[in-house]
């Protein structure tokens, strides 16, 4: 999700439908990868969702009927399951409206509006009944998690159905889902159904629904949805039957026909969500990408000329950032993918995201567009778990995000993640910094949350750059994606990708840097001649590059590795002996005079005092 942050406390600085042709398959290797192929003793769950869902556009309320074919590769006895309920957080006194109203900084979109919520205004799913191979079952409803006792346990590899039959009413839209949003589109419909929690080597994950983040199983999806004839529909999966609907053909069978609603049906192959977004005014456009997917554009009629010719202009550049993230992370495994006008801001889903509108071009391309779409690869392809991860989804997305943006608008900036350093310094010189491993819903700040994941974990990847070198990095991102593609990888996996690919001990940098608040400051102790001193003050390890200027003018980069690394990235640097942690400083003769010295000129380094690095 795409978050603009200014806090005055610590940050001082600055579904969619194919009318061409119907797809049912992804275009990959496999339309249902072997998660254990690459990965010997890795197992994940799956899911098969068939959905009929009945929508009423008067009153925001919807039947549905759910098939849920579960089947559990994990290794464990499973003696229950568990149901996201997520539309139960949007009630007065819910932990969502509880936390908003408590949280020193709470978001502006957000603050007390829950609590004023009206009943035919509330958000909810209400389970009416629930069977496990034709078994009736014990269920109860805890806040957003339906807790449900089974029948029978479910064994290692056993495959069972659970029937389900729910209501469910669309809140006002306050984040993310529900009705009406500022811009006046009718349905954002986003965690809208009873998904099934996802159960891994850690066990369940069963987290009520407070503010932030999501973690599915993946699994295939098979929707069919009832709504007024004068919607359009777009989001996750491919339309099984445009000619039946008129959809993108004539629409004269829809005119003459007696029926008030339309029936939408959409398969979506190998994904962990399902979102859709409708409204009676969208117009639908498209636009191939050469060797790619076809993008699909929903958006207002009702706009002014502006914001509509904005919303054409976007198309192409669309298209770039689709063959650069293909190009420099991994091929977009499907055949389509929709950006829709919904949401709060912007949002990314399976397939899709759904974004405001009415902003400039350049903001919702390069503001919006461009991280929406690059979480495509970083959470949804790269399926990690946002409530404990949330650096790698936020962070990865962000530091792609500012990559491309630096060469589609041809900035030629030579770091262009300053901004993500700058904002991560603000915190680590504060008192109000907590570690990435916090969960997203125990951050005490949640602008705290906001610079761990999307700054810091931004700078955790451009300073990996600087650690192992930059070629390495973007051969580490290449492998990581062709690794762990339509899988749940952890910050381990990452950095083990990144050992393998570079030949380095990087452990401690995973560690230091992402498990504690270990700050990094290096600083030129002495200069005497022939002789420099440098020091560590900071508690977290580093490699150094330094470029020497000597009393002749001349100059010379040196390159001082981390001992624990085993090894060193490559450089044309002069490569001095191995500094040892432990020891607080490191003293090295030159051959010349030293005039000055400085420290990481680059400035890829997170170091949190840069008065000190030079002398």
């Amino acid at each position: 999700m795409k978050q603009l942050f200014l806090s005055v406390f610590f940050l001082s600085i600055a579904f969619s439908c194919s009318a061409s042709k119907i797809v049912l398959e992804p275009k990959s290797s496999s339309s249902d990868p072997d998660p254990t192929k690459q990965n010997p003793g890795y197992w994940q769950q799956h899911v098969d969702y068939t959905m009929d869902i009945d929508m009423d556009v008067k009153s925001y309320q919807y039947k549905g009927k759910q098939k849920l074919i579960y089947t559990n590769n994990s290794p464990d006895v499973l003696k229950h399951v568990y149901y996201h309920l997520y539309l139960n957080a949007f009630q007065p006194g819910s932990e969502m409206d509880v936390r908003s109203q408590t949280v020193p900084d709470p978001d502006r979109r957000v603050k007390d509006r829950i609590s004023k919520l009206k009943p035919d205004e509330i958000g909810y799913i209400n389970v009416s009944s629930l069977s496990q191979n034709g078994v009736a079952l014990q269920y109860k409803t805890a806040g957003t998690v339906l807790e449900v006792n089974l029948a029978n346990p479910i064994q290692p590899g056993e495959q069972v159905t659970f029937d389900m039959i729910f209501n469910a009413q669309v809140p006002v839209q306050i984040r993310r889902t529900g009705r009406n949003n500022s811009e006046g589109v009718a349905l954002s419909m986003s965690q809208w159904y009873p998904k099934m929690a996802e159960y891994d080597f850690e066990g369940w994950h069963a987290d009520p629904y407070i503010g932030r983040e999501f973690f599915g199983v993946w699994g295939h999806f098979d929707v069919t949805i009832h709504i007024d004839k004068n919607y359009t529909i777009g989001g996750t999966g491919y339309l099984q039957n445009p000619n039946a609907i008129g959809h993108g053909y004539s629409t004269e069978k829809v005119k003459q026909s007696n029926d008030p609603k339309l029936i939408w049906h959409f398969i979506a192959p190998n994904v962990h969500d399902f979102t859709w977004a409708a409204d009676p005014e969208y117009v639908h456009d498209t636009m191939q990408v050469p060797n790619g997917p076809l993008l699909h554009f929903f958006y207002k009629s009702t706009m002014t000329k502006d914001k509509l010719e904005n919303w054409k202009k976007l198309q192409p550049k669309a298209v770039e950032l689709m063959q650069y993230y293909s190009e420099n992370v991994g091929t977009y495994p499907y055949n389509q993918y929709s950006i829709i006008q919904g949401g709060d801001g912007g949002m990314e889903y399976a397939m899709c995201t759904l974004i405001l509108g009415e902003g400039t071009l350049d903001g919702l391309v390069y503001d919006v567009i461009a991280h929406e779409m690059a979480h495509t690869w970083f959470q949804f392809l790269l399926a990690t778990n946002e409530l404990k991860h949330a650096w790698m989804d936020e962070g990865f997305a962000s530091y792609i995000e500012y990559q491309v943006i630096n060469v589609l608008k041809n900035e030629k900036k030579s770091n262009p993640y300053d901004y993500a350093y700058n904002a991560y310094y603000s915190i680590a010189n504060s008192v109000f910094e907590q570690p990435q491993t916090t969960h997203a819903d125990r951050y005490r700040f949640r602008q705290a949350y906001s610079i761990a994941a999307y700054y810091k974990g931004e700078v955790f990847l451009a300073q990996l750059g600087y650690i192992i070198g930059e070629d390495n990095l973007k051969q580490t991102l290449k492998a990581y994606f062709n690794e762990w593609v339509f899988k749940h990888p952890t910050p381990n996996d990452f950095i083990r990708i990144a050992e393998k690919v570079s030949d380095l001990e990087l452990d401690w940098y995973l560690m230091d840097f992402t498990q504690t608040t270990n700050t990094i400051d290096y600083g030129v102790k002495m200069v005497e001649g022939n002789t420099i001193t440098l020091e560590r003050i900071g508690l977290m390890p580093m490699p150094i590059d330094a470029m020497v200027t000597y009393s002749d003018g001349t100059s010379e980069d040196i390159y001082i590795p981390l001992q624990m690394m085993r090894g060193e990235k490559p450089t044309t640097a002069m490569v001095l002996p191995d500094w040892a942690w432990s020891y607080p400083t490191y003293t090295f003769e030159t051959s010349k005079p030293v005039s000055h010295i400085q420290i990481d000129p680059k400035e890829r380094m997170a170091d949190i005092d840069k008065s000190n690095n030079h002398n």
